[in-house]
């Protein structure tokens, strides 16, 4: 459009007239003008000075492969904290991603995910913690339950204000005073011990 206004504009028919039976407006034509002969490349990939370089991700890598039981997050705060590269964890998840180091997680032979649960065979072998939230005359709640996984019996439960670790220590302890036969060693009930 913009050759064809430049040729009958040659031939003395005014722009505007032009423009006005395209029915297209000004700003429009003359924005088409500065773009006339160039490249249509609105999208294309512009190198911005905020990606990152070669450089740095090889060092991303080579920091994940001397740290590699530290997960993507970790590293990223720990390259930051040691002046190796500055990035997010979401950059370093997209580096180590392309160069396959985080394939690990998605291995099938090293993952019990999809064989299901080894069912307990005795009563208190094994206990779930369910936390789940109350909306009570709009006050939320939050219902904390220790359930049996032979049994699926609740072996207590309580209503709490908060969901904070503290609270879900009491209500384990509440239950472990509530079956004291349960196979636990004298180390791990003092470890878990809060005053009732």
């Amino acid at each position: 459009m913009v050759g064809f206004v430049h040729h009958w504009h040659e031939r003395d028919f005014g722009k505007g007239v032009l423009i006005k039976g395209l029915g297209i407006g000004i700003s429009k034509f003359y924005s088409w003008c500065d773009r006339y002969g160039k490249d249509n490349d609105h999208n294309g990939k512009i190198p911005r000075d905020y990606w990152i370089q070669e450089w740095e991700k090889r060092k991303i890598i080579e920091f994940f492969r001397q740290h590699s039981d530290e997960g993507y997050r970790r590293v990223s705060y720990l390259m930051l904290d040691q002046g190796v590269v500055a990035v997010s964890p979401a950059t370093t998840y997209r580096v180590l991603a392309n160069a396959g180091l985080l394939k690990r997680w998605n291995d099938a032979s090293t993952t019990s995910k999809g064989k299901g649960f080894t069912q307990p065979l005795k009563p208190h072998q094994h206990w779930h913690v369910d936390i789940s939230y109350l909306n009570i005359c709009g006050t939320f709640y939050y219902f904390i339950g220790i359930l049996d996984g032979c049994s699926r019996y609740i072996v207590h439960w309580d209503i709490r204000a908060s969901m904070k670790e503290d609270d879900v220590a009491l209500v384990i302890q509440r239950a472990l005073v509530r079956i004291p036969t349960l196979p636990i060693t004298d180390s791990e009930m003092n470890r878990s011990r809060i005053p009732i």
